[in-house]
């Protein structure tokens, strides 16, 4: 196999609440997330302590041969009050992080949103339900770019919106509120869009020099059969979980399709005055791209009434229960797919599938922001971790990032696995791990967290020093 482009960026990912801990230390006041981590499992409060171990950690990410690493700031460690004064404090935890990196010729690829919204904005106004939240979190950019512009060139404004969009566990809606749940998960779709794109504006004026785009979560929506039956409600989901965004994002329209289902659903979001030049004057560099599996649908019959979607936290396969979009489409499983203990279907050719569906529509730079396999890990006796099963799911993937390159003419100029290291699932705890790097502990007892390269750490250390060429 040829090897991947020259200067690929060769990475991994986290997030701050998942991974650093000290949630009110030094500063730091609550987010969302950390109040809304399911009690059963491991609090944010330490996680894998990566504030207190950022060098130790730094030193095996050059070990393993990382040329990037994708993490995200914390806003209640910049900002405790959401917006106002700076805590300094914060401030000189990123650019110790941010110089350690560079002094290790590691590129940092900074996420600005990662699902942590203070808790104080969500009181005081109820967070991305409100327009107020547009001018506080510009000046939270503001003082990122300020602060740590003249060093990062990659900034990828949120994570996730189209999984906040439709995992209702990720954002907080107004229980009061006389807006139905729908109307109020499109007002805030539009909200934070109008956010994104203003932050991209910034960061044009500010760092001029810089890149900047979102990461989407994405999978590619599959029909259950050739009935076109199932073929169009395939083509309906697709613009439902993927498109929708995407438009927004590479154009700055809304789908036409989508403005139909919004007004015949009563959820059409407030769009004022300037609204859609803003988003349209947002125009993303790049598009970050978290994926992990795709998606099979079919056709609803009059009988199939809404079904929300109930996800596995506890890795019983088969606990899974596929949402029902009235009138739309029904999940269902994949005959042709394996899946793992959380019944997320592995599908290495989803990936090349993705990566053309939008390279072909859009031709703008793709970067791979997260991929990766959650499982239970054991540690040995002889503090090995045998991870065969995450090495050929990270294979096959690769190969598939390779062929849409060499074959398919896809511009792909990184991959960021998830993750890193050993972090806190936002569903799962410690119980569910993603990481090349084992942290000793479990939701109940923290050890001493100490780190243990897994197999799957000397497989990519030597995928990286080929540049890809042996996988």
């Amino acid at each position: 196999m040829s090897a991947f482009p020259e200067n690929f960026l060769w990475g991994a990912a986290t997030a701050a609440y998942q991974v650093e801990g000290a949630y009110l230390e030094d500063g730091k006041t609550l987010s969302v997330v950390d109040e809304s981590i399911a009690p059963e499992y491991a609090d944010t409060s330490i996680a894998s302590d990566h504030y207190h171990r950022f060098k130790e950690d730094i030193r095996l990410m050059k070990e393993l041969g990382l040329t990037a690493y994708r993490f995200s700031i914390a806003w209640t460690r910049i900002l405790p009050n959401g917006r106002g004064e700076i805590n300094q404090s914060g401030i000189d935890f990123y650019n110790q992080l941010i110089d350690e990196l560079l002094k290790n010729e590691i590129e940092p690829i900074v996420t600005i949103y990662h699902f942590d919204l203070p808790v104080v904005l969500q009181k005081e106004y109820g967070g991305f339900s409100s327009r107020k939240i547009i001018p506080d979190f510009i000046e939270y950019c503001r003082v990122l770019f300020e602060q740590f512009g003249d060093r990062v060139k990659y900034w990828l404004t949120i994570n996730e919106q189209s999984n906040m969009f439709l995992l209702p566990y990720l954002i907080s809606f107004t229980e009061d509120s006389e807006q139905s749940l729908l109307k109020q998960k499109y007002e805030m779709n539009h909200i934070m869009t109008l956010a994104h794109a203003s932050a991209v504006s910034l960061c044009r004026e500010l760092l001029p020099n810089a890149k900047i785009g979102p990461a989407l979560g994405v999978s590619p929506i599959y029909p259950k059969t050739s009935n076109p039956k199932d073929i169009l409600a395939a083509e309906k989901a697709e613009e439902l979980r993927n498109t929708f965004f995407l438009e927004l994002y590479c154009k700055g329209q809304y789908l036409p399709s989508m403005l139909a289902y919004m007004q015949a659903h009563d959820c059409m979001p407030m769009i004022e005055s300037g609204d859609m030049d803003q988003i349209k004057a947002g125009k993303c560099d790049f598009i970050g791209l978290n994926y992990y599996d795709s998606k099979t649908v079919e056709h609803v019959t009059e009988q199939d009434c809404a079904k929300e979607l109930v996800i596995n936290k506890a890795g019983e396969v088969g606990s899974t229960e596929k949402e029902v979009i009235e009138g739309i489409y029904k999940g269902c499983s994949n005959p042709y797919l394996e899946r793992n203990d959380w019944d997320w279907e592995i599908d290495p050719e989803g990936l090349r599938i993705t990566l053309n569906r939008i390279y072909q529509r859009y031709e703008m730079p793709l970067l791979i922001t997260e991929n990766g396999l959650g499982a239970i890990d054991t540690l040995t006796e002889k503090q090995q971790i045998h991870d065969d099963y995450r090495i050929d799911y990270l294979k096959k993937h690769l190969e598939q990032v390779h062929l849409a390159i060499v074959q398919d003419g896809v511009e792909v100029f990184g991959f960021c696995p998830w993750s890193f290291i050993d972090l806190i699932s936002t569903t799962s705890g410690f119980r569910k791990r993603y990481g090349f790097v084992y942290v000793d502990r479990t939701d109940t007892d923290v050890r001493e967290l100490t780190r243990y390269k897994k197999d799957s750490f000397y497989w990519y250390q030597g995928v990286i020093r080929g540049n890809g060429k042996r996988l």
